[in-house]
C-alpha cells in the first residue's frame, strides 16, 4: 500500500477513540451507578489502569510485530502456532462479528424513536441493512476513507460530549461526587471497574490495522496510549457530571437514558436531542471502525492460514472478501438473533486474549522490549480481572457463564478438527517483525 494512502496518527487515534466511546457510553451509566454508587469516577480510573496494563504489551509488540492479525500475531510469535492460538483467532473474529450486529441494533434503537417511526421488526431490519451496508461500502474504498470518516465522526461526537461536560460541570453538587470507601462500596467499585474495563477494548483495533498505518513502529505505541488517555479523561468527566447533577436513585431509575436525564437540569429538552444525536454518531463511529478492524482480522488470519479457504479467494481487483463476509455475518446476527446472551461472552474472550498477549510478551521482551517485572505484574492483574469477570457472571447471569464455557469449548474443538483434517498451519513468515537487535525487516 502506498504511504500516502495509509492512516495517519490522528486518524488511527480517531478510530480507536471512536470504537471505545461507542454506544455503551450512553447506556452504561445507569448500571454503573447501581454497582459503583458515588465511586463511579474512581471505577473508570481503575478500569483505565487495567487497560494500560494491557496497552503496555500491545504498544511494545504492536510497534515491532506488524500484522493485521494484531494480538494473534503476537501470540503466534510468543506461544507458537497451535490449537489454542487457532481457537483464539476464531473467537476474536467472532467478537467483531457480534459487535457489528450489536452496533447495528443500537443504531436502529436510537434512530427510530428520534424520527418518530415505530420500532417494529421490519423497520429495525431496514435500518440495520442500511447502516451496515453504508459502512461496508465506505470500507470498500480502503483504510484512508475509513480514517477520514472516523476523524470527522469522532470530532462531532466529542464536541457533543464536551457540550454535556462543560455545561454540566458548573452545576455539579460537591456532596454528590464524594466517594465512599467502606467495604460494601469498595466491592461495588471493584465490580464496576471490571465491567467498565470492556469500555476500553477498542484500542486493540489499532494493531488490527498495523499494516495500514504510517510509520507503525512509532505511531502504534503513540496511538494506543493517547487513545486510552483521551477516553479515560472523557469517561471520568462524564461520570462526574452525571452523578454530580442527579441523585443516585434517579440515575439508576433512568437506566439506559441516564446521560439524557442528567443533561436535563442544565440543557433541558435540547439535552435529550443532543444526547440522542451523540449516541447515533457514537454508534456510527464504533461500527465504522469495527467493520474495518473485523475485516482486517478476517482476511489477515485467512492469509496466514487460520480461517477457511473461502476467505482467501480474490474478488474484483482487491482482497476484500474478508470485509464482505464479516459484514454479512454481522448483518445476519443482527437480523435473526437475540444477541444479549451472546454479547456477554465478548468480555471474557477479550480478557483471555489479553492474558495470552501478556504471556507472549513475557517470552518475547528480550527481542521486542519491555520490563519483565512490569509485564509479570500486569499479567497478575489481568488474571485477577479474569477471575472477577467469571465470578460476576456466575453471580449475576449463570446463563452467560455457561455460554462462555460452551463457546470456548466449541472454538477449541472446531480448531482441533479443522487442523486434523485440513492440515492447516499459521504462516508465520508473513508476519513482519522489527526486533531490537535487528532493525531490518525479516
Amino acid at each position: 500500500m502506498k504511504e500516502s494512502k495509509k492512516l495517519s496518527l490522528v486518524e488511527v487515534i480517531s478510530m480507536a477513540v471512536g470504537t471505545m466511546i461507542g454506544a455503551s457510553i450512553f447506556s452504561i451509566f445507569g448500571l454503573g451507578a447501581k454497582i459503583a454508587g458515588h465511586n463511579l469516577p474512581e471505577a473508570f480510573i481503575l478500569s483505565g489502569i487495567y487497560a494500560l496494563a494491557v496497552a503496555y504489551s500491545y504498544a511494545h509488540l504492536g510497534g515491532r510485530i506488524i500484522s493485521n492479525a494484531g494480538p494473534i500475531a503476537f501470540i503466534i510469535k510468543g506461544v507458537g502456532d497451535g490449537v489454542i492460538t487457532g481457537a483464539l483467532s476464531i473467537l476474536m473474529w467472532f467478537t467483531y462479528v457480534i459487535s457489528i450486529a450489536l452496533f447495528a441494533k443500537g443504531f436502529a434503537g436510537y434512530l427510530l424513536p428520534l424520527i418518530h417511526i415505530s420500532n417494529t421488526a421490519l423497520n429495525t431490519g431496514i435500518v440495520e441493512v442500511g447502516i451496515i451496508g453504508f459502512f461496508t461500502a465506505l470500507n470498500f474504498f480502503g483504510s484512508k476513507a475509513v480514517g477520514k470518516a472516523e476523524f470527522y465522526i469522532v470530532l462531532i461526537k466529542i464536541s457533543i460530549l464536551l457540550v454535556f461536560i462543560l455545561g454540566g460541570i458548573m452545576y455539579i453538587k460537591p456532596g454528590l461526587i464524594k466517594p465512599d470507601f467502606d467495604a460494601i462500596h469498595l466491592k461495588g467499585l471493584l465490580n464496576a471497574s471490571v465491567i467498565f474495563f470492556l469500555s476500553y477494548m477498542g484500542f486493540g483495533l489499532i494493531t488490527n490495522a498495523s499494516e495500514n498505518i504510517k510509520n507503525p513502529q512509532k505511531n502504534i505505541p503513540r496511538a494506543i496510549y493517547w487513545s486510552i488517555f483521551i477516553v479515560m479523561i472523557i469517561y471520568i468527566l462524564i461520570s462526574l457530571v452525571t452523578i454530580g447533577n442527579l441523585p443516585l436513585p434517579e440515575i439508576i431509575k433512568a437506566e439506559e437514558n441516564a446521560l439524557a436525564i442528567a443533561a436535563k437540569p442544565f440543557l433541558g429538552i435540547f439535552g435529550f436531542l443532543l444526547i440522542s444525536i451523540g449516541a447515533l454518531f457514537s454508534i456510527s463511529s464504533a461500527l465504522n471502525a469495527t467493520i474495518f478492524g473485523g475485516a482486517n482480522v478476517a482476511y489477515s488470519l485467512a492469509k496466514d492460514g487460520e480461517l477457511p479457504e473461502i476467505f482467501e479467494r480474490k474478488v474484483w481487483f482487491k482482497s476484500i472478501e474478508g470485509l464482505y463476509i464479516t459484514a454479512g455475518l454481522g448483518l445476519f446476527f443482527a437480523l435473526f438473533f437475540d444477541l444479549n446472551a451472546i454479547a456477554s461472552i465478548t468480555s471474557i474472550i477479550f480478557t483471555t486474549i489479553y492474558i495470552f498477549v501478556l504471556i507472549s510478551h513475557l517470552k518475547l521482551y528480550k527481542n521486542y522490549g519491555g520490563n519483565k517485572i512490569l509485564i509479570l505484574f500486569n499479567l497478575i492483574v489481568l488474571i485477577a480481572v479474569f477471575c472477577f469477570i467469571l465470578v460476576y457472571q456466575w453471580n449475576t447471569n449463570k446463563g452467560a457463564f455457561v455460554t462462555s464455557i460452551i463457546t470456548f469449548t466449541a472454538a477449541v474443538l472446531l480448531e482441533y478438527v479443522y487442523r486434523k483434517y485440513k492440515q492447516r498451519k499459521m504462516n508465520e513468515s508473513k508476519i513482519k517483525t522489527f526486533p531490537r537487535n535487528n532493525e531490518n525487516n525479516r
